[in-house]
């Protein structure tokens, strides 16, 4: 008979890999600092060096906190479906959305500095003189104006934060709390509600809003109704190769000894599907907006692929991004096998992560970096940007750890334990 090891001890190796990697990061955001505010220039030239430094911090932060919501959003979306085959790794998901609240504090820091800046290179909308003489500008300004980004940025950082607490509490709350039948229905009824309500926030900031303004209005004359489903696609199959990549590391450590093949094939599962979802929303976004050929939306493309005339410098990574997240993922995790092996699961899973952080890359910086006197755009040296989003990782590696250590990682007396138990595809 097997032992169940329900403590996780993080390992010594384990906490200086997550040590050296913050140190990375707080390491990368300093040189650049440095580099981005030295060195001489008309105030345009500064402004746009300025700008550079944020939108590093800005496309990090929030892409790694929508990929930790993600894991939350995936609690909470099978919390409502009653779905049992997450419950022998729930613990999991749990830990990475304790993330959350930490990175979210980063998030919205970064997000308010900029918007409440004199520098207005990434937000243009900001600057209340150019947005009197823009008609485009003016007439979105009662959605795109600084007072509601702060109190929705505020307040989507905070239900996010709040309610997952609420969530990982109510989990927590049966490990040493056997429960009766009245006591369980009780319970699932309380967790289905307080799921309901992450799901109908996640619904109004992810699936909808928060897309349009943290990162959409970088290119405030543009807009897209695929934007946030596009963004979204992108942050929740990142959460779910996460997700996979910290049950894979716990497996090799002969931990969650409920977890089995079955339920790596339903992650790998979902790892495919969403990665298709996001191809079409790829695909669907590009082709409408190239087939209306409207100026106001083409000019999007254009500063990432280029026209006839020009090509764009981002035009490699736009289309290195297709290959990588959707081909690549169609190709390999097609087969039911490679959903199911250990080795193939973690290389996807590295490359989603990767690859979407590049997507994000490619949707921050050829707006800012853009020079207003010729209109072309730049690719800023990315090995800086990278060293920040080690510092992200190496702090994600670092909470979920420690969140992992402080619990049981078998979600005990839950009703639907024994159907995670039996599960099989």
């Amino acid at each position: 008979m097997t032992t169940i090891r329900e403590k996780f001890i993080v390992p010594k190796r384990y906490n200086t890999i997550a040590y050296a990697l913050m140190a990375i990061g707080v390491i990368a955001i300093i040189v650049l600092y440095i580099y981005t505010h030295s060195g001489g220039g008309d105030a345009a030239y500064k402004q746009r060096r300025d700008a550079r430094f944020w939108a590093s911090l800005l496309q990090n932060s929030v892409y790694f906190l929508l990929v930790t919501n993600a894991a939350m959003f995936f609690f909470c979306a099978t919390t409502l479906a009653w779905a049992g085959f997450q419950m022998s790794f729930r613990r999991v998901t749990e830990a990475i959305s304790s993330c959350v609240p930490i990175i979210g504090v980063i998030a919205g820091v970064v997000l308010l500095s900029i918007c409440f800046s004199d520098n207005h290179t990434i937000y243009h909308w900001t600057d209340a003189e150019h947005v009197q003489h823009d008609e485009i500008l003016s007439h979105k300004s009662g959605f795109l104006n600084k007072g509601f980004f702060a109190v929705w940025t505020v307040i989507t950082i905070a239900g996010w934060s709040f309610l997952g607490w609420k969530m990982r509490k109510l989990s927590r709350s049966l490990d040493d709390n056997p429960l009766n039948l009245e006591g369980r229905k009780k319970y699932i009824w309380n967790n289905t509600v307080w799921a309901a309500l992450f799901i109908v926030l996640f619904a109004l900031t992810v699936m909808s809003s928060i897309p349009w303004l943290w990162l959409m209005s970088i290119d405030a004359h543009w807009y897209s109704t695929m934007y946030s489903w596009y963004t979204f696609a992108s942050t929740f199959v990142a959460g779910i190769a996460l997700i996979a990549l910290f049950i894979v590391f716990l497996k090799n450590n002969d931990y969650l000894e409920l977890v089995n093949q079955e339920h790596l094939h339903d992650l790998g599962k979902f790892m495919f599907a969403f990665s298709v979802f996001w191809g079409y929303l790829w695909f669907s976004q590009y082709m409408l907006i190239w087939y209306s050929n409207q100026p106001e939306e083409t000019i999007y493309f254009i500063t990432r692929i280029g026209n006839r005339v020009s090509r764009s410098p981002y035009q490699g990574l736009f289309w290195l991004m297709f290959c990588l997240n959707f081909l690549a993922p169609l190709l390999i995790l097609m087969t039911r096998g490679s959903k199911r092996n250990y080795t193939t699961i973690t290389f996807m899973s590295l490359i989603i992560l990767f690859c979407h952080w590049l997507d994000f890359y490619q949707m921050v910086f050829p707006g800012p970096m853009k020079d207003p006197a010729t209109g072309r755009t730049h690719v800023p040296m990315i090995l800086a940007d990278f060293g920040v989003a080690m510092g992200f990782v190496g702090l994600i590696m670092y909470v979920t750890g420690r969140t992992l250590s402080r619990y049981p990682l078998l979600a005990k007396n839950h009703p639907f334990i024994k159907e995670s138990v039996i599960h099989h595809t």
